[in-house]
């Protein structure tokens, strides 16, 4: 890849406890994500499943997948612009795509304006969406009661229903029902047993099985 490349970054938010890192060590196995680089908050908050094989510097690891995971606890553009410098000089693997996850608290539209209008991003990257992930058991009281799991869900491109086989099937079809209420545009998905949302390409999911 070379330095003047514009790589897509995806947003995955979704509130606490809402399976957005169970979710993100799926996507890391797979094949289709093998050239990405996650930015994470930190470390210690955000655990990646055995894959932080070697340091790369003060705060990218290298995974044992060829991906790469940046710590953010600071500044979102300057880990971005390091990342892109480094992949431009060859210190890190090259990467196709970044997906930054948020905080459980996190509201996504500061981040997606960031993304859009900053200019130090916006020549070196496009923002290609917003994924949440929604609880399916404890969603609706979680829309009920936090704003910030209303607002991830309202800037969604796509949400992901997580824990459905901790709930009923009405539960789940009501939480649906209410969240393509709020944001009618978003693409509703599940997370279930041998299915996987992944991100096969920057701008779109799409579900695969597995047997």
């Amino acid at each position: 890849m070379t330095a003047s490349s514009i790589t897509p970054v995806t947003l995955l938010t979704g509130f606490l406890g809402s399976g957005k890192t169970t979710l993100l060590n799926r996507l890391l196995q797979h094949p289709s994500l093998q050239e990405t680089a996650v930015l994470i908050n930190e470390y210690g908050a955000v655990s990646i499943d055995h894959l932080l094989v070697r340091e790369a510097s003060e705060n990218i690891m290298v995974m044992s997948n060829g991906c790469i995971c940046c710590s953010v606890a600071g500044d979102m553009v300057q880990a971005l612009r390091d990342l892109y410098f480094k992949r431009a000089n060859g210190e890190v693997p090259d990467f196709k795509r970044v997906v930054i996850e948020t905080t459980g608290l996190a509201d996504p539209a500061p981040i997606m304006h960031t993304l859009i209008e900053m200019p130090l991003v916006a020549a070196r990257y496009s923002f290609s969406g917003i994924v949440t992930t929604v609880d399916a058991a404890h969603g609706e009281q979680q829309l009920n009661a936090h704003f910030e799991s209303v607002k991830q869900a309202a800037v969604a491109d796509r949400i992901v229903l997580t824990k459905t086989d901790a709930t009923t099937r009405q539960n789940v079809d009501r939480l649906r029902t209410r969240l393509l209420a709020l944001n009618p545009g978003a693409e509703v998905f599940e997370a279930i047993a041998l299915s996987l949302i992944h991100i096969s390409e920057p701008t779109r999911l799409r579900r695969i099985s597995y047997a």
